[in-house]
C-alpha cells in the first residue's frame, strides 16, 4: 500500500502546475500527464546489456523522453507523387516558415535522407498541435485528406524500413504475416505497382491477422490503394496455413518469395509515443512473447522459397525478443538460412550492428548468463533459445552482427530492430516433398469461394519432418510434460508441431466468380468495348443468391490461391469494385456503371465512351455536382453530342507545352446525362485533384461540412426504414435517391461531395458495425502480453 501511496502522490504532483513532465510543450497535455516517464528496471536492463555505445547513455535517455516527430510518406507509384510532394514543398512547407506556435518556433520539416526520392519527410509538430492550432489547419485538412485518398501515409519512420528491406519486385509473391494496422502493407503494394502502365502485376500480397477486429483496419488501409492484388486473410501465423495453387492442372504448395515478419513484442521502442509502456515495461514482457516470435518466424521460413528473403522486425530492443530468435532460427536451419548483409542499403540510416552476447534477466531483476544456471522451478519462464549459442565457431557463422538495431537518439526516431535472411534450400525438416491433394474439384454454374465457418477443423498443411526429427521431438516432448503449452512449443529442433486452425469473428460473404458465359458480362462488354484481353475470369461478387449489385475484380494469380484454398483459410477481403448495378443503366444499353475505385486498373481495357478533357473541364466536374453540358469546352461538347447516355471515362492528359498546368494524367468515372455531364468522385479524391491543380479547397470546408451533415440525415432515415436491406441494397437505392433528388434539369452550385462519397460511407458505416459485433477470441496466452505493432 506505501508504494501505491506514493505512486498516487507523484501522479497528483505531475498533474498540478509546473508540476513537471512537459505535457503541454509535447503536445500531450490531457493525454498522458501523469505518467513518469521513469522506470528504474529498464535502465538498469539495457544498462549492463551495453546495447547503447559507452557515453551516449545520456542522450538515449533523454530521446526517449521527447515526443516522437509526426512523418508522412507519400505514395511512391502514382503519377501523382512528384505533383504531392512539390505541393507539400513549395506550399505547405514554405507555409511553415518562422511560424511560432505555442511559444514554440515549428521546425521546417525535413526529408528522410535515408528514404528514395524524398518521398518520406518529418516535422517536430505533433498530432494534438496539428489537430488544434488553427495557423495549422490547412496544413492538417491536407494531410487527413491526402491520406484518406492514400496519396500520404502517416507512418513512424522505422516502420518505413522492413519493406525497403525485402527488395519487392512487381512479380514477387509476398506474404504479411502480422499486417495490422497495415502501413507497411501499404509499402508492399506499392512496390507491386512500381509500373503504372502494366494494371496487373504478377505477384501479390496476401496480409494477416490474428486479430479479427483489427483485419477490418487492415481492410481500411489496403483499399486506399485500390489494388487487385491485396487478400486479406485472418489466421494465427505461428500456423497459418500453407495455401496451394494450379500450376497446369495440378496442385502444388505456394511458397513466397517475399515474406514480411513483423513480430508481436514488447514495443519498448515505441515509448516515446506509447508512454503507457514506461509504467508497464517488465524483463517478464519478453519473456513471455519469446516463444511465440520464435514459432511465427519459423512458420515464416518452411513458407519462404528458396532464394526467397524474410525480413524479421520488431519494435523492441530486448534481444531475447530480437537476436536471440534469429540465432535459434539460424542454429535450427542447418545452414538453410543465413543472415544477409544489408550494410549498404538505405545509406543515411544509422544503425547499431546486431550483438551476440546477452543475458536473461526475470522480472525480480535476477539475471542468467546460461540455460544450466536456470533454476528448474524458472526453467517454463526461461527457456534454453533465449541465450546465446556458446559454441565460438558456430556464433562466428551465424554473422548477428548483419542484424541492425536503431537506437532513438541517433535520427531522433524511435526503436527498432531489423534482420534479413535469405533462404538457400530447404528446412531440414522440410527436405521431403510436402503431401498434396492432387484432384482438382469439379465447379458448375458459379465458380464459389465460401470463406470457412468458425471452427471448421481443417488442418494446416505441414510439409513432413525427417525421422530423426521426428525422434528428437519424441524425447522433446517427454522431458517437458511438465512444462506450459508455451514451452511445449518451443525449443524444440524441429518445425512447430501444427495446430488446428481456429477461426472466428464476422461470418464473411462468399466470393462467387462470373462463369465464363454468364449472361450479364455480354452487355458490359459491348457497352464499354472492352478488348478481347480482359481477364473476365478474375470478377467476382459477394452475392450468392439474387441480383449482383457489384462487380470486383482480383489478380489471375489472387483468383487461383482463391480457388484452391477455400477450406483452409479465411478471407476478410480481397479485390477492388469495377462496376456498379444502376438503376436506370439498363434503359441506357448497361445496368453498370463504372466505379471511381478501380477505374485505374480497368481503364487500359476499354475501348470506347472514353472523353478527353481539357483542364478547365476538370475543374468544372469536380467543383459542380451535375453541371450543364453548355458549360465544357465546345470541344467536350462535340465529343459527347452523339455518344449514348451513360457511364463514362473522362480522361486528362497533360500537356508538356503547358508547364504551368497539371503534369499528370487523370482518369474520372463519369455518368453523361441527356443535358449534363457528372463525375462519379469521392469527396477526397476531389480534393486532391483541385489541389494538384492548384484550385484553393480550404474555404469550401464550410459547405463541405453542412453537405456532410444533411448526408447524415439522409444515412439515418435510410437506415430506419430499410433495416434488413443488405450493404448493397443501401448503396444502391441511396444513389438512385440522391440522382432523383439532383434531377437531370436542375441548375447546380459547388459542392464537395457526391453521390459515390454517401455510398462509400454507408459501406464504411457498414463495416464499421461488422467490426464491432465481431467477437475476437485471443489465440495463445502470449498474444495478451504484446500487440505492439507501428
Amino acid at each position: 500500500m506505501g508504494r501505491r501511496a506514493r505512486d498516487r502522490r507523484r501522479q497528483q504532483q505531475r498533474a498540478e502546475p509546473g508540476g513537471g513532465g512537459g505535457g503541454d510543450r509535447a503536445g500531450w497535455a490531457g493525454g498522458y500527464p501523469e505518467i513518469v516517464k521513469e522506470n528504474e528496471l529498464f535502465e538498469r536492463y539495457y544498462r549492463e546489456l551495453g546495447i547503447v555505445p559507452a557515453g551516449e547513455w545520456g542522450p538515449f535517455m533523454a530521446a526517449l523522453r521527447e515526443p516522437l516527430p509526426a512523418t508522412l510518406r507519400i505514395t511512391g507509384y502514382r503519377s501523382h507523387a512528384k505533383e504531392i510532394l512539390h505541393t507539400l514543398k513549395e506550399k505547405y512547407f514554405k507555409e511553415l516558415q518562422d511560424l511560432e506556435v505555442d511559444g514554440q518556433k515549428v521546425e521546417m520539416p525535413q526529408s528522410l535522407s535515408w528514404y528514395p526520392e524524398e518521398l518520406a519527410w518529418h516535422t517536430n509538430l505533433s498530432r494534438k498541435i496539428l489537430r488544434k492550432s488553427p495557423q495549422l489547419e490547412k496544413f492538417h485538412q491536407f494531410l487527413v485528406s491526402e491520406t484518406e485518398c492514400g496519396n500520404i501515409s502517416r507512418q513512424e519512420a522505422v516502420s518505413m524500413i522492413p519493406p525497403l528491406l525485402l527488395n519487392v519486385n512487381p512479380h514477387h509473391k509476398i506474404l504479411d504475416m502480422c499486417a495490422a494496422p497495415g502501413s507497411k502493407t501499404a509499402q508492399l503494394i506499392e512496390m507491386l505497382h512500381a509500373d503504372m502502365n502494366v494494371p496487373f502485376p504478377e505477384g501479390f500480397v496476401i496480409a494477416n491477422d490474428v486479430d479479427n477486429k483489427r483485419c477490418y483496419l487492415l481492410v481500411h488501409q489496403a483499399k486506399r490503394l485500390n489494388s487487385p492484388c491485396i487478400m486479406v486473410v485472418n489466421h494465427d501465423a505461428s500456423s497459418i496455413p500453407n495455401l496451394q495453387i494450379d500450376v497446369n492442372g495440378r496442385k502444388e504448395v505456394l511458397f513466397y518469395d517475399r515474406i514480411l515478419c513483423d513480430v508481436p513484442c514488447s514495443g519498448d521502442g515505441t515509448m516515446r509515443k506509447n508512454i503507457d509502456v514506461w509504467k508497464k515495461w517488465t524483463t517478464q514482457n519478453s519473456l513471455q512473447l519469446h516463444g511465440l516470435q520464435l514459432r511465427i518466424a519459423t512458420r515464416g521460413v518452411e513458407q519462404l522459397a528458396e532464394g526467397g528473403r524474410m525480413v524479421y522486425s520488431t519494435c523492441s530492443l530486448n534481444p531475447i525478443e530480437n537476436e536471440a530468435v534469429i540465432a535459434s532460427l539460424l542454429e535450427k536451419s542447418q545452414g538453410a538460412l543465413e543472415l544477409a548483409d544489408v550494410s549498404s542499403e538505405l545509406p543515411g540510416l544509422k544503425r547499431m550492428p546486431g550483438i551476440t552476447s546477452w543475458k536473461v534477466m526475470l522480472k525480480d531483476g535476477q539475471w542468467f548468463e546460461e540455460w544450466k544456471d536456470v533454476p528448474s522451478n524458472r526453467q517454463t519462464q526461461i527457456r534454453p533459445t533465449m541465450f546465446p549459442v556458446k559454441d565460438e565457431e558456430k556464433l562466428k557463422a551465424m554473422n548477428l552482427e548483419r542484424c541492425l538495431r536503431i537506437l532513438p537518439h541517433h535520427q531522433n526516431t524511435g526503436g527498432f530492430f531489423v534482420a534479413v535472411l535469405i533462404k538457400k534450400s530447404p528446412m531440414p525438416w522440410n527436405k521431403r516433398p510436402p503431401k498434396v491433394h492432387q484432384k482438382l474439384p469439379q465447379r458448375t454454374g458459379d465458380t464459389e469461394v465460401t470463406a470457412a465457418n468458425s471452427d471448421n477443423g481443417s488442418e494446416c498443411i505441414a510439409e513432413e519432418p525427417s525421422l530423426a526429427e521426428n525422434e528428437e521431438s519424441k524425447k522433446m516432448q517427454e522431458l517437458q510434460n511438465s512444462d506450459t503449452e508455451q514451452s511445449k512449443k518451443e525449443g524444440v529442433c524441429g518445425p512447430p508441431p501444427s495446430k488446428k486452425m481456429k477461426l472466428f469473428g464476422f461470418k464473411e460473404d462468399p466470393f462467387v466468380f462470373l462463369p465464363e458465359d454468364d449472361p450479364l458480362f455480354l452487355p458490359i462488354q459491348k457497352f464499354y468495348a472492352l478488348d478481347p484481353a480482359f481477364p473476365k475470369m478474375n470478377l467476382l461478387t459477394r452475392t450468392q443468391e439474387g441480383k449482383k449489385r457489384q462487380l470486383y475484380m482480383v489478380s489471375k494469380e489472387l483468383r487461383n490461391v482463391l480457388l484452391n484454398n477455400s477450406e483452409k483459410m479465411k478471407v476478410i477481403n480481397t479485390g477492388i469494385k469495377v462496376w456498379s448495378r444502376n438503376s436506370d443503366g439498363e434503359q441506357f444499353g448497361c445496368a453498370f456503371r463504372l466505379a471511381q475505385e478501380g477505374i485505374y486498373t480497368l481503364y487500359p481495357f476499354i475501348h470506347a465512351r472514353i472523353v478527353n478533357v481539357c483542364i478547365e473541364d476538370v475543374k468544372i466536374l469536380l467543383t459542380e455536382e451535375n453541371p450543364f453540358l453548355s458549360k465544357f469546352s465546345s470541344e467536350t461538347q462535340k465529343k459527347v453530342k452523339d455518344m449514348a447516355m451513360g457511364s463514362i471515362v473522362l480522361k486528362y492528359e497533360p500537356d508538356p507545352e503547358k508547364p504551368d498546368d497539371l503534369q499528370c494524367p487523370i482518369v474520372l468515372c463519369g455518368w453523361q446525362g441527356k443535358t449534363s455531364l457528372r463525375a462519379f468522385v469521392p469527396k477526397n479524391e476531389r480534393l486532391h485533384y483541385l489541389r494538384m491543380m492548384g484550385v484553393e479547397v480550404f474555404k469550401a470546408k464550410r459547405k463541405e461540412e453542412e453537405s456532410e451533415t444533411k448526408t447524415e440525415e439522409v444515412e439515418r432515415r435510410l437506415a430506419q426504414t430499410e433495416e434488413g436491406m443488405d450493404v448493397e441494397d443501401k448503396d444502391h437505392d441511396l444513389v438512385t435517391k440522391m440522382e432523383a433528388e439532383i434531377g437531370e434539369e436542375s441548375p447546380c452550385t459547388p459542392v464537395e461531395s457526391s453521390a459515390m462519397e454517401v455510398e462509400n460511407k454507408i459501406e464504411d458505416l457498414d463495416q464499421s458495425s461488422k467490426n464491432i459485433n465481431s467477437h475476437v477470441n485471443q489465440e495463445s496466452k502470449d498474444t495478451d502480453m504484446g500487440n505492439v505493432k507501428d
